[in-house]
């Protein structure tokens, strides 16, 4: 399987953190630095008429159709967790491996991005969930996305202990408070105690940071 020069895994410690929105705005940052990218979904379970889906956000971001960032068949138009979802379809089981060697990245990407369902340990397939997903792919970087709000320092370290212990975890965990309020007193705790007492590299999404860790992760830099 090719594989992009930087591949990036976005990750959430739960469902609605706004994965699909940080990874749209990455992928926009990326292009304006001059990055050629491309995204992935591996899978996609969602209620029908709600808006747009997932591949649909990613692939307007990444200039790709959606059918490229999620494959058709792995779409699955029911609320569940997508092997959940194909079963009550009354669809075939699948697997992890399944999912990954759907990933067809094309040559010359220079950011490549992956975006699960859920949280970590939300299943992705009959066989494993986000984090058997990370260990496949051996990204160069993960993106956890976290609420900035109550319980998010819990969560937090939930889903890093996840990522970094069971599998051996990816090269870099970001995690990326999405939702961050500067004027609420709670958010900025959270937002201190996750870097100076948990160590945690943290984006707080105020601002230009997401443009910020953008220029971090890319390959190619910022321009100029």
């Amino acid at each position: 399987m090719t594989r992009p020069q930087r591949l990036v895994l976005v990750a959430g410690t739960g469902t609605e953190v706004g994965k699909t929105w940080v990874g749209a705005a990455l992928l926009g940052h990326w292009r304006a630095l001059g990055c050629t990218v491309a995204a992935r979904k591996t899978a996609q379970s969602f209620e029908e008429d709600s808006g747009p889906t997932d591949a649909e956000v990613l692939g307007a971001a990444s200039g790709e159709p959606p059918e490229q960032v999620c494959p058709e068949h792995r779409w699955y138009p029911v609320a569940m967790a997508p092997p959940m979802a194909a079963e009550s379809l009354g669809r075939p089981s699948f697997t992890v491996a399944e999912l990954v060697t759907e990933l067809d990245w094309g040559e010359g990407v220079d950011v490549g991005l992956v975006e699960g369902a859920g949280g970590v340990r939300s299943p992705q397939a009959d066989d494993g969930d986000l984090c058997d997903v990370a260990a496949a792919v051996a990204p160069d970087a993960v993106v956890l996305v976290a609420d900035a709000a109550l319980g998010t320092i819990a969560a937090v370290r939930h889903a890093v202990n996840a990522l970094a212990t069971d599998h051996g975890g990816p090269g870099a965990i970001e995690v990326v408070l999405n939702r961050f309020d500067p004027t609420a007193e709670l958010h900025r705790r959270n937002l201190d105690w996750l870097r100076r007492r948990d160590g945690f590299q943290v984006t707080a999404v105020d601002g230009n940071a997401l443009a910020i860790l953008a220029r971090r992760l890319s390959p190619l830099g910022s321009p100029g």
